[in-house]
């Protein structure tokens, strides 16, 4: 598993330098690479689809525009990515002056399900929701980027700039915190 990450990373490489020659099929290569997990992303911390697809093609525009200045990664082209999102979603907020919440519960809502599974679903995400928020901001992004995107523990700490120690603190308590926000707290019963 490890060695075949690295070999992406090396493919990814090779990649960038013929995108930053200029090379039309491997700037394809790469936008079909990283668009849908770059999406899938930026769309568990907006709260629309719309919004996401506007996010996403933002953070492929930078990367287009950084290659034409002759900026941008020279390596680690999925952690420059990430960043650059995570970068346009705390832009996308400062705009908005308020923060959205994630839209968890999307995911789980069929259109067949009843209105009592349907209550529960929106309490459920709505406790999640102020949860994530009393986080910091560095482990809200550890989490997104663990659990909704899916990335091992050393592509985040690419991404964040931080030890893989730190990544791994920051993960242990975001979940403790989580779990103690979440999980109902057993009363003491004393005779």
């Amino acid at each position: 598993m490890l060695q075949e990450s690295a070999n992406m990373a090396n493919d990814y490489d090779a990649l960038l330098q013929q995108a930053k020659r200029g090379n039309r099929q491997a700037l394809a290569a790469i936008y079909d690479a990283f668009q849908p997990p770059l999406y899938r992303y930026v769309y568990r911390q907006v709260d629309s689809q719309e919004t996401a697809r506007d996010l996403t093609a933002e953070v492929f525009h930078r990367f287009l525009q950084s290659l034409q200045k002759g900026n941008g990664p020279d390596q680690y082209l999925q952690a420059w990515l990430y960043r650059v999102a995570h970068n346009t979603i705390v832009d996308y907020y400062r705009r908005q002056q308020h923060r959205h919440h994630l839209p968890l519960l999307e995911q789980f809502v069929a259109a067949d399900d009843d209105p009592v599974h349907l209550a529960e679903l929106h309490i459920a995400a709505d406790r999640v929701r102020r949860s994530m928020r009393q986080l910091t901001p560095d482990q809200q992004q550890v989490i997104a980027l663990k659990f909704f995107a899916g990335l091992s523990n050393q592509e985040i700490a690419r991404i964040i700039a931080k030890p893989i120690g730190a990544v791994k603190a920051l993960q242990h308590r975001a979940i403790a915190a989580l779990q103690r926000q979440l999980l109902p707290v057993e009363e003491e019963v004393t005779l």
